[in-house]
């Protein structure tokens, strides 16, 4: 479970826009990136991300 209070400091690593926490995994609000969640931790490296076009 990733805090409200986390959730509100952290933006997507590519376009810097806001983040959404959606079951297992950080999804960026513009570009859909989407941030594993690993032991509770956001991995929010552009290489570990993940796109649906």
């Amino acid at each position: 479970m990733i805090s409200s209070e986390l959730l509100k400091i952290l933006a997507c690593s590519v376009c810097k826009t806001d983040v959404e926490h959606v079951v297992d995994k950080i999804v960026c609000v513009k570009c859909n990136r989407k941030y594993l969640i690993k032991d509770g931790i956001p991995i929010m490296l552009v290489s570990e991300a993940g796109v649906d076009e």
